[in-house]
């Protein structure tokens, strides 16, 4: 064991004393959260220029209710409300007179008028659509623009159509007019999770509101964190036997210890690089949450866990990856086996979000943050009984 030991610190500090480890310390983290980085630091890039929307409408019903809607909201909600700086672009609405007799002239004119500028989008509206029929076309409504799918002002439009055409519909069943806007108001439905009994005071504890940060992206933190351990601690191991093999250093070696040793340290060594690298991750994290006066989100009770699963993941994958090294004979099998050698380790992370929606619908998000709660009989049966005294179920 004391060969293995000596093994292992040799493996651990020719790791983590290079520049290399430092580095990767520092971009790792860019690199697996750059896309949530671009969207803090350009949340507040958007692009204010007014933009002209066109509307054909064949009801005659809403065109109307959208020139009123777009110019309340250029009073409301474009400027901020402290600096009174613009913060989103105005909406202006220019109604067109329908051309019946000629309908695709007349979008291929103003499709002209997108693409030169003078319009951001056009918007068609059928005939039908007070009292929609069979008829597909003549009830559809249509967005024409560069690009529809990631357009701010489709996802606007929706609220102000449908709700003319329901107090349409609403005022020809012959309900009062002044009634109508309390008819048409929308509620959203709140997430809470279950309400438990505290055993300590006594008390009902009333469901804490559940929310996407908290259900979602701290197992994919978690989850994207262990992954980056894997590919610092284990993936190594594959191309540090194949040079030490082809460098002959590995005989060397042999000859003093026995190969389950050889192998055996050299797996040690790379749990412990893991261990540092993801010390740093979550101490570092813990400040900057705790920092931010997000300390309630910290799963304190889960992060042992997180350490335990990750020492195995990385201790499986390890003999994989170190098996793999020793049956290669030059970098070209180390190249061509790492594909193969990264499966194990990308199939979880392909299923990490389905597994994570069907799992939050069987355990409650609840205080002191994302705790275990109620869980499955057949989960519940592998966890500690600390674990288990926490069922309210």
């Amino acid at each position: 064991m004391r060969r293995v030991l000596r093994i292992a610190r040799r493996e651990y500090k020719v790791a983590v004393r290079t520049k290399g480890f430092v580095i990767a310390l520092v971009v790792a983290p860019l690199l697996m959260g750059g896309s949530t980085i671009a969207i803090i630091l350009t949340k507040n890039r958007v692009d204010t220029r007014d933009k002209t929307l066109a509307v054909v409408d064949h009801s005659g019903v809403v065109a109307n209710a959208l020139v009123e809607a777009a110019e309340r909201r250029n009073a409301e909600s474009i400027f901020d409300e402290e600096t009174g700086k613009k913060i989103r672009p105005a909406y202006h609405v220019e109604i067109v007179e329908p051309n019946t007799t000629d309908p695709r002239t007349q979008r291929l004119e103003l499709s002209n008028r997108v693409r030169r500028g003078e319009l951001h989008a056009f918007l068609e509206i059928g005939p039908e659509v007070l009292h929609p029929g069979e008829d597909q076309d003549a009830c559809r409504i249509a967005y024409h623009s560069k690009n529809p799918v990631m357009d701010d002002m489709r996802g606007w439009l929706g609220w102000p159509v449908n709700t003319q055409l329901r107090k349409r519909r609403v005022a020809e069943a012959g309900v009062d007019e002044s009634t109508v806007d309390d008819t048409l108001i929308w509620l959203n439905i709140q997430g809470l999770g279950l309400v438990s009994f505290d055993e300590g005071t006594g008390e009902v504890q009333d469901a804490r509101r559940s929310n996407e940060g908290e259900a979602v992206g701290v197992p994919a933190i978690m989850s994207m964190l262990m992954f980056m351990m894997l590919m610092m601690g284990a993936m190594p191991l594959l191309h540090a036997v194949m040079e030490e093999k082809n460098h002959r250093i590995a005989e060397m070696i042999l000859s003093t210890v026995k190969p389950f040793d050889f192998m055996l340290g050299k797996i040690i060594g790379g749990v412990g690089v893991s261990l540092t690298a993801s010390a740093v991750y979550v101490i570092g994290g813990i400040i900057v949450i705790r920092y931010m006066d997000l300390g309630e989100y910290i799963p304190y009770h889960v992060l042992p866990w997180f350490f335990v699963y990750m020492l195995a993941a990385i201790v499986m994958m390890g003999a994989i990856l170190a098996a793999l090294g020793s049956a290669c004979n030059d970098p070209k099998d180390a190249q061509s086996l790492t594909l193969p050698g990264m499966v194990p380790v990308m199939i979880p992370v392909f299923l990490l979000f389905p597994v994570i929606k069907h799992f939050s619908q069987r355990i409650q998000f609840s205080a002191p943050a994302f705790g275990l709660n109620v869980l499955p009989k057949s989960f519940r049966l592998s966890l500690p009984d600390c674990l288990r005294r926490r069922n309210v179920g």
